[in-house]
């Protein structure tokens, strides 16, 4: 109990500190700032997974892997789908250009792209999301279930949990664990839902919540299958004894472009 509280206050002080740059942060600071993650956690992924890189390689990999999030900052979805595009050819470009250096180069496309998928193209709907009616009142409520989900998973984890949600992949983590983080998350939602979003009902709320959760668990476990697949504990040290970029943002890189897409798609108007 007690001597978990200093595992989870930097947790909750980098939601804080989120939380503030979304509702305060004006737009060009936010992009800077969702761009430099996205940029920390694919070098994080890169060194992880493709290692026969040298010269420029690695920066050229590292801005292909990023340009959706670069394209974002004109916040229309049909440029940072061209980012994707671009990114492909790209990606192709390099392998054709270092495939010598590639035991198996269609290895090197497949991690590559992925990359850009998980990292580049999802990291960019933060960007857009802020831009919609409201956009910023969203970011702040999936910040809150994430925050509560993260907290509650842990303690709850910590007192109750035995069974493993998913040993093989990530032995941390328990079914107790993933109960109380939804519990949290579903809490979190709503209680802040009514004042950040008044026009939504409370059912629509939860049933977002649900969603969302459902999403952040499937993003963390995809980041610890990646890690598990190449034998590392943590994408990086960036953040000391939290480890990298990605193990902090795993929960949002599949949970936001799914919020953005029910926004646009008007179903939770």
């Amino acid at each position: 109990g007690v001597s978990a509280v200093p595992r989870v206050i930097p947790g909750v002080t980098m939601a804080v500190l989120w939380a503030l740059l979304i509702w305060f942060g004006p737009p060009m600071i936010f992009w800077l700032a969702v761009l430099l993650v996205a940029v920390i956690g694919s070098f994080e992924y890169c060194r992880m997974t493709i290692q026969r890189l040298n010269g420029a390689g690695r920066p050229v990999l590292l801005l292909v892997t990023v340009l959706p999030v670069v394209l974002s900052v004109f916040h229309r979805p049909g440029l940072v789908a061209a980012g994707l595009l671009f990114s492909l050819i790209g990606m192709i470009f390099m392998a054709l250009w270092y495939y010598r250096q590639f035991d198996t180069v269609f290895d090197f496309l497949s991690r590559s792209m992925f990359g850009v998928i998980y990292i580049g193209f999802c990291t960019a709907h933060l960007v857009l999301i802020r831009h919609l009616p409201q956009g910023v009142s969203w970011l702040l409520l999936l910040t809150i279930i994430t925050a509560g989900c993260d907290t509650g998973a842990y303690y709850i984890g910590k007192t109750f949990g035995h069974r493993k949600l998913c040993p093989h992949i990530s032995p941390g983590k328990t079914v107790a664990g993933a109960i109380g983080g939804t519990s949290a998350g579903i809490s979190s939602a709503m209680i802040a839902g009514p004042f950040l979003l008044p026009q939504i009902n409370l059912p629509l709320i939860f049933i977002t919540a649900m969603v969302l959760i459902f999403m952040s668990i499937i993003g963390d476990l995809t980041e610890s299958m990646i890690k598990r697949s190449v034998g590392i504990k943590d994408s990086g040290t960036v953040l000391g004894a939290h480890g990298g970029v990605l193990d902090r943002v795993d929960s949002l890189l599949l949970s936001a472009p799914v919020l953005y897409y029910f926004l646009s798609m008007d179903i939770l108007a």
